[in-house]
């Protein structure tokens, strides 16, 4: 067990068999954490100092947490542009430099299957299907292999037939609405899974913060590994991110049945990082240098893979001080955009009190209630008169 000193004289016991520390996020001078203890089912921010070891964790039950799906497009594109000046700061704290990757110039496809954007997929499966978030193939895919595949052994790691993938895939690029799923073998569906992610125009984890996550993972500590994950899962498009989700959902389930598929947590993470962190090869003849830089990164990929199925949940969900900000800037603009000046509204006050000059007598008041059908009514006091008299009336 070990014992932080909170502020306030308390103490925070952290015991590794009920509870985990896992970062969410963190600013220049303040890091925040979230605080997940499986055994008492809490959920709070952790705010650690950049200039003491005080921590500070503030408790909240699990329904207080926001999910980025629950933000309009407004605030998920505010959200965005936060997170990006958030994470920055952060990884500049940990003396951590990051450069932004040129997208290669890759030709993309507007039909079939493979290699075409995700948004594109989502625009034609939206016309049969309304309000669908993940691609139906991808969706189908992931089917197969729950329902046949979570016990059989070597799950995403046995190869299927190079010509048999080769088929399927032409079949599903010609005619992906009328394709005989039944036909599909598990070890084949594994396959066709990673060549749509691995073929995809734009990275699933997009080709701008691709080199970010891989230099995260040389920070030293695992909680801000995982708060860097956090901020980078919600600069994420739309359409990148449920995905994401899905797949994470899924090789969540593969490691669940170890037991029986012998594919554990690092074996399905060695097996899937070369498909989301798709690296620029250099040819065969590659410098020795070269090459145990791909390695470092194929390694890199491997953990950050592990953290991603393992903290997923936190993945997907706001931190509080991050919406505090979004709210702050949707008040702002309501401000500006609804806001008068104070001559305007002196002016309007007097107008409004004039209009209002009327014969009441005594003992008589006018309620306002604009929610309701009556704008204004004149309600007769008297010493029996409460509260409740005027909602009813």
């Amino acid at each position: 067990q070990h014992t932080h000193t909170l502020r306030h004289t308390h103490t925070l016991r952290l015991s590794a068999g009920r509870g985990e520390l896992i970062g969410c996020c963190g600013t220049l001078r303040t890091q925040r954490a979230w605080l997940i203890t499986n055994g008492a089912g809490l959920v709070g921010t952790a705010f650690v100092s950049m200039e003491t070891t005080t921590v500070f964790v503030p408790v909240s039950p699990p329904q207080s947490l926001t999910a980025a799906e629950d933000l309009s497009s407004c605030d998920l594109m505010r959200l965005g542009f936060i997170s990006h000046i958030e994470l920055s700061t952060f990884l500049l704290a940990l003396g951590v430099q990051t450069k932004r990757t040129r997208p290669p110039r890759r030709r993309t496809r507007d039909s079939g299957v493979f290699g075409v954007p995700l948004n594109s997929l989502l625009e034609n499966d939206r016309k049969t299907f309304p309000g669908v978030k993940v691609p139906v193939v991808f969706q189908k895919l992931l089917c197969i292999l729950e329902q046949t595949g979570l016990q059989t052994e070597g799950i995403l790691r046995v190869p299927g037939s190079a010509a048999r993938l080769k088929s399927l895939r032409r079949e599903l690029d010609r005619s992906c609405g009328e394709f005989d799923w039944s036909a599909v073998r598990q070890v084949d569906a594994a396959g066709l899974l990673k060549l749509f992610i691995r073929e995809l125009p734009t990275p699933l984890l997009t080709h701008t913060h691709l080199s970010t996550y891989l230099v995260s993972a040389g920070v030293s500590s695992v909680v801000h590994q995982v708060q860097a994950l956090q901020l980078l899962a919600l600069l994420l498009p739309e359409a990148h991110r449920d995905t994401l989700r899905a797949l994470l959902g899924f090789l969540r389930q593969v490691v669940s049945h170890q037991d029986r598929n012998r594919m554990s947590l690092w074996n399905v993470s060695m097996v899937m990082a070369p498909n989301l962190f798709t690296c620029p090869r250099h040819g065969n003849k590659r410098s020795i240098a070269r090459q145990r830089e791909e390695m470092e990164e194929a390694v890199a990929g491997a953990h950050l893979v592990q953290l991603m199925v393992t903290h997923q949940d936190l993945l997907w969900t706001v931190p509080v001080f991050l919406l505090s900000q979004v709210r702050q800037m949707n008040q702002a603009s309501n401000q500006k955009q609804f806001g008068l000046t104070r001559a305007t509204r002196r002016l309007l006050r007097r107008k409004n009190d004039r209009n209002q000059v009327t014969e009441l007598c005594e003992g008589v008041i006018r309620v306002h209630a604009p929610l309701h059908v009556k704008v204004s009514m004149a309600i007769q006091l008297d010493g029996q008169t409460r509260a409740r008299d005027v909602i009813a009336r």
